[in-house]
């Protein structure tokens, strides 16, 4: 196994967009280690006009992505030796560091759970203290940080084309999901051959359901093991901790987002135990949280998260 140290420069990012026929800027092997830094969403309108420093990397990528490739900064994509179409990418969440000493958090128009309601565009820059790991709100509230990367991805299928990457699918992506981080391990089908994983979107803070549509959008550097497994093949991403198998589920409609989260958590409890899919629709009932991911994505998130001693 090795460690690969993805260079911090637009000519390994992308931005607003997924896509097969893009080429990779890195190749590892199974079981190998990728560092990699990523920059928050957003462009000059999020900037501070403080007077406080903006990252100069951040002004050499809107320069090399200019609109209309969206919001969204990504880092790759990196190519897995020995990833075929049809096998699944585990994805181990080692590290996701804040680099920046101040984020934003911004209500947008026509965008958020409330668009009509919250008319009062704004942007906050609030102050990050990164040796305390904690954030200021600049009504003087602080909030420990929980950094996440926003997207983590493999390529899309090749057919589909571009994706934006504003909507979370089959692929991750903008799943906004706040318990993928360090300690977790990802799953991700896998598409294209060499998988193509990719990550950005940097989080330093955010709720369940990420309402007014940004969370603490901060710049992150983060490490991940990336391994081929040939034994599972999986048609959508899921994920697990220590202790919870957390379900994922995507769908323009929450309610049907939320029950592809429950089948996908009956299947995985299903194959992991002796449990008939009628014992493991109850148990989820029990013991199995339900929860809203992000409803301000278009294709919306839910999550079930059930303990692991509950098997």
């Amino acid at each position: 196994m090795a460690h690969h140290q993805l260079p911090f420069v637009p000519e390994t990012m992308l931005r607003g967009i997924l896509d097969a026929a893009v080429p990779p800027v890195l190749r590892v092997a199974s079981g190998d280690t990728v560092a990699l830094s990523a920059l928050p969403a957003g462009g000059l309108d999020r900037m501070p006009t403080d007077g406080r420093a903006i990252p100069e990397i951040w002004r050499r990528g809107l320069e090399a992505f200019p609109e209309p490739h969206g919001g969204h900064f990504m880092s790759g994509p990196v190519y897995v030796e020995g990833a075929r179409i049809g096998d699944t990418l585990e994805v181990e969440i080692l590290e996701a560091r804040p680099w920046m000493e101040w984020g934003f958090t911004a209500i947008m128009p026509l965008l958020g759970a409330a668009p009509e309601v919250f008319t009062d565009y704004e942007t906050i820059h609030p102050k990050v203290d990164l040796a305390a790991s904690t954030v200021e709100l600049p009504w003087g509230t602080r909030l420990p940080l929980d950094p996440f990367f926003g997207i983590i991805a493999v390529a899309p299928p090749p057919a589909w084309g571009p994706c934006s990457s504003v909507q979370p699918r089959a692929f991750g992506g903008n799943m906004d999901n706040k318990e993928l981080k360090p300690g977790a391990t990802l799953y991700l089908p896998i598409f294209n051959d060499g998988a193509l994983f990719m990550a950005g979107d940097g989080h330093g803070v955010q709720g369940d359901g990420e309402v007014c549509i940004s969370a603490l959008e901060i710049g992150l550097t983060g490490t991940f093991r990336l391994t081929v497994r040939r034994d599972l093949h999986l048609k959508r991403p899921f994920a697990e901790t220590a202790t919870h198998l957390i379900s994922i589920g995507l769908d323009e409609d929450l309610d049907d987002a939320a029950k592809q989260a429950v089948l996908e958590m009956v299947d995985h409890v299903c194959a992991r135990t002796n449990l008939s899919p009628n014992q493991a629709y109850m148990l989820c009932s029990l013991a199995g949280d339900l929860r809203v991911t992000q409803i301000v994505d278009m294709v919306k998130g839910a999550h079930m998260m059930l303990a692991k001693d509950k098997l």
